[in-house]
C-alpha cells in the first residue's frame, strides 16, 4: 500500500505532546514559553531520534564482528530515512505545479525503432548490464521461497526464462552482457543455491542484497527488532526497503565500481516478475547514440493506461523536470483526476536504462531524492508497525536529461496472481530463447481479462484446477468463482463466467467449447 501522507507521524507526535505536558521538563518547559507549540513538537521529535538512534546502538552492539560493517551502513540508512521522515511537512506535491510533460521529453517507441540498428550493435551491447529486482516472496501466491523460483511456463521459473533471454543475447552477438540480481535477506540464500545450476550457461551472474531496515512500532515509533538476527521473535522485526533501496546497496557492495572498471555504462532495471521486461536494443542504441549528441542518465519505459491502470504511478513535469508521482501522493481532491485515462494516459512499467556513472555522482553527493513510502503492516502476533520504504522510479527528478518512453503493452507483462499466471501459460503466448510473444493467431493485440476466484489464489491449488490450460485464442473475458475445475482441452471465447455457489462444484468437461456463457449450479448453460 502506497501512502506517503504524514498522518501516522502528526498523530503521534500530538500523541506525545500530551503524554510529555504531564512531566515538562526544563527543555520543553523553556521551548513552549518561546516558541509555543511548533518549537514543542521539535523537541519531542528530536526527542525521539535521539531515543531511536539509542535503540539502533543497541542493536548494532549485538551484530557479529564479521556483519558489523554491513549491518552498520544499513542502520545508518534507516537513520537517515527515518529523520527526513519525521522532518518532511506536508503532502509531497502541490497539485498546483504538476503539469503535462512536454511532447519532446516522452517519446513514441514507434519513432525510437524507425532509427533502426547500427552495425556496432554488439559493442553497444557490451556496455550494458541487466539488473533485475529480485527481492520479493511469492507468499502472496501461495509459494514458499523467493517468487522468482516459481514456475510461469513449460516448468521454467522467472529466474530461467531471464537467463535463456541473456544467454540467447550474448550468444547471437558474441557478446558479455552480465546478469545483476537484487536480492532481499528473504531471498538471498535460496537463489545462491538455484544459481549453481546456471554455471554452463553464458552469462555472468553477480547478486547484491537490499538493505535490511528494522520495523518500528506504529505507537511508539521505535524499532521492533531488539538485536540484528532475524529468526525466532525477530523473524519479523526487519524488512527490505523497497527497490528505491537500489542505488545505495549497488553502491555499498562495490559491484557498481566494479563493473563501471569494466567498461560498463547503463544498466537495465525491471521487476523479475515483469515478463515483458526484455532487453530492446533500440532503446539501448538510443541510449548510447543519441540522436542530439546528448545522452540521458535515466529513461523511464511508460505505456498507455486502461482502466485496470488507474492506480499507476505517471510522468508529469513538476519545476521544470520529469517526475514520477503515485496516487498516495495525489491530495485527495484529486484522486479521480489523477486517474483519468484521458488526462494521464500512461503509467510507469518499472523498466528503467540508468547510466552508472550518474548512479555514481549522485550516491557520492548524497543527491538522490525518493519520495517516502509509509507502509502500515500488521504481524502475525497483532502488533501494527510501519515500514518505510522507496521506490526506484522516483529517484527520476534527481537526474539529467531524463525520459520516458511510451512502450507498447506486451513490455509489460507482470506476473502477479494466478489470474496473470493464466494468462503466461496460455497459448496466447509463444516462448522463444525466454521471451514471450502474443501469438499470431489472436486477432487482436489486448490481452483478455481474467479474474480467477479465491480458489486458485494458490499456485498449487491453481494448477490442481486445471487438467490442461484452456485455449484462450479467443478470448476477451473470464471470471471464475467457486470450486470449479477444468477439463482438458477446454475452450474460452468470447465472455465466459463460470460461477459455484457455496457447496456447488462445477467441473468443466473435457473438450468443451464456452462462447459467450455463464455457467452456475450443475453445469447449467445459458447464453449471456
Amino acid at each position: 500500500m502506497y501512502e506517503v501522507g504524514l498522518g501516522i507521524r502528526e498523530t503521534w507526535i500530538h500523541n506525545q505532546s500530551l503524554k510529555y505536558v504531564i512531566f515538562v521538563n526544563s527543555d520543553l518547559s523553556k521551548a513552549m514559553s518561546q516558541g509555543g507549540t511548533s518549537q514543542f513538537q521539535e523537541v519531542i521529535r528530536q526527542e525521539l531520534e535521539l531515543s531511536v538512534k539509542k535503540e539502533l546502538e543497541k542493536i548494532l552492539s549485538t551484530a557479529p564482528l564479521n556483519e558489523s560493517e554491513h549491518t552498520k551502513k544499513d542502520l545508518e540508512g534507516f537513520q537517515k530515512l527515518f529523520h527526513r521522515f519525521l522532518q518532511e511537512k506536508g503532502p509531497s506535491v502541490d497539485w498546483g505545479k504538476i503539469q503535462r510533460p512536454p511532447e519532446d521529453s516522452i517519446q513514441p517507441y514507434e519513432k525510437i525503432k524507425a532509427r533502426g540498428l547500427p552495425d556496432n550493435i554488439s559493442s553497444v551491447l557490451n556496455k550494458l548490464v541487466v539488473v533485475k529486482l529480485n527481492g520479493g516472496l511469492g507468499t502472496s501466491m501461495g509459494c514458499k521461497g523467493p517468487k522468482s523460483l516459481i514456475g510461469v511456463r513449460n516448468e521454467n521459473t522467472f529466474l530461467d526464462l531471464t537467463v535463456q533471454q541473456i544467454e540467447h543475447l550474448n550468444k547471437t552477438y558474441n557478446t558479455d552482457v552480465p546478469l545483476v540480481l537484487m536480492n532481499s535477506f528473504n531471498t538471498d540464500e535460496d537463489t545462491k543455491k538455484i544459481l549453481q545450476k546456471y554455471s554452463h550457461c553464458r552469462v555472468k551472474i553477480y547478486t547484491f542484497n537490499q538493505s535490511r531496515y528494522p520495523r518500528i512500532n506504529k505507537e511508539s515509533l521505535l524499532p521492533v527488532a531488539k538485536d540484528v538476527s532475524y529468526s525466532g521473535e525477530n523473524t519479523e522485526a526487519w524488512y527490505p526497503p523497497g527497490h528505491g533501496d537500489i542505488y545505495a546497496s549497488f553502491y555499498n557492495s562495490g559491484l557498481l565500481d566494479t563493473l563501471i572498471g569494466e567498461g560498463k555504462e547503463y544498466i537495465f532495471v525491471s521487476n523479475i516478475d515483469n515478463l515483458g521486461a526484455t532487453v530492446d536494443l533500440y532503446i539501448l542504441n538510443h541510449l548510447m547514440n543519441p540522436p542530439n549528441g546528448k545522452r540521458c542518465e535515466f529513461v523511464m519505459e511508460v505505456t498507455n493506461k486502461t482502466r485496470a491502470d488507474v492506480k499507476g504511478g505517471t510522468l508529469t513535469q513538476y519545476e521544470g523536470k520529469l517526475r514520477l508521482v503515485e496516487i498516495a501522493q495525489v491530495p485527495k481532491a484529486h484522486v479521480d483526476e489523477f486517474k483519468s485515462v484521458s488526462k494521464f494516459k500512461i503509467f510507469n512499467t518499472n523498466n528503467l536504462w540508468i547510466s552508472l556513472a550518474a548512479v555514481k555522482r549522485l550516491q557520492e553527493e548524497n543527491a538522490i531524492d525518493m519520495e517516502i513510502i509509509v507502509n502500515p503492516k500488521t504481524l502475525d502476533g497483532g502488533l501494527n508497525v510501519i515500514q518505510l520504504e522507496t521506490a526506484v522510479g522516483a529517484a527520476i527528478k534527481s537526474f539529467e536529461n531524463s525520459l520516458g518512453i511510451n512502450v507498447p503493452r506486451s513490455r509489460f507483462l507482470p506476473v502477479k496472481t494466478t489470474s496473470d499466471l493464466l494468462l503466461v501459460m496460455s497459448n496466447l503466448y509463444s516462448l522463444n530463447a525466454g521471451s514471450l510473444t502474443m501469438s499470431e493467431k489472436r486477432e487482436f493485440p489486448t490481452v483478455p481479462l481474467v479474474k480467477l476466484g479465491s480458489s486458485f489464489t494458490k499456485v498449487q491449488d491453481y494448477l490442481r484446477r486445471f487438467e490442461s490450460i484452456p485455449d484462450m485464442l479467443e478470448l476477451d473475458h473470464l471470471t471464475v468463482s467457486g470450486d470449479v475445475t477444468f477439463g482438458k482441452n477446454v475452450s474460452l471465447k468470447g465472455t465466459v463466467i463460470i460461477i459455484a455457489n457455496h457447496g456447488d462444484r462445477i467441473d468443466i468437461p473435457p473438450g468443451a467449447v464456452l462462447e459467450n456463457k455463464i455457467v452456475s449450479g450443475n453445469l447449467r448453460i445459458l447464453d449471456h
